[in-house]
């Protein structure tokens, strides 16, 4: 996998781990079924399976403050799975994620500078 952009980092690893942390926390937390979380989260209740037992996303790591942000959106979303679109962006643009992003980014592109920060720049194109 060589010449990977951010965004497909992004796609392929983050939101499915993303996914994956909300659909446990809403089970272990929340205590919701399979087949509730799926339906919250449009997706099968085979899907919902394979993240809990980590056949998907399983090489992504988040951290204790990251799986806390994950929590707090489990949380909203259960309550209102409307939520769903607007917590998926909030927790992809935390700092936390964005440096696992980033690690993953340069693990799989070596010709990426060790000191590369477009991740992190802040209105890079600004579109009026």
């Amino acid at each position: 996998m060589h010449g990977q952009m951010p965004q497909e980092i992004e796609v392929w690893y983050i939101i499915p781990a993303l996914r994956r942390e909300l659909a446990k926390s809403m089970i272990t937390d929340i205590k919701l079924n399979q087949k509730q979380v799926a339906a919250i989260m449009g997706l099968t209740e085979a899907a919902v399976s394979q993240y809990l037992h980590s056949k998907r996303a399983k090489e992504v790591v988040f951290t204790k403050a990251v799986l806390e942000e994950i929590k707090k959106s489990a949380k909203e979303i259960a309550k209102d799975g409307k939520l769903l679109m607007q917590e998926m962006m909030r927790l992809v643009n935390l700092t936390g994620v964005k440096h696992v992003m980033c690690d993953i980014h340069k693990k799989h592109d070596a010709k990426l500078p060790n000191d590369c920060g477009i991740c992190f720049e802040e209105g890079v194109i600004q579109i009026k």
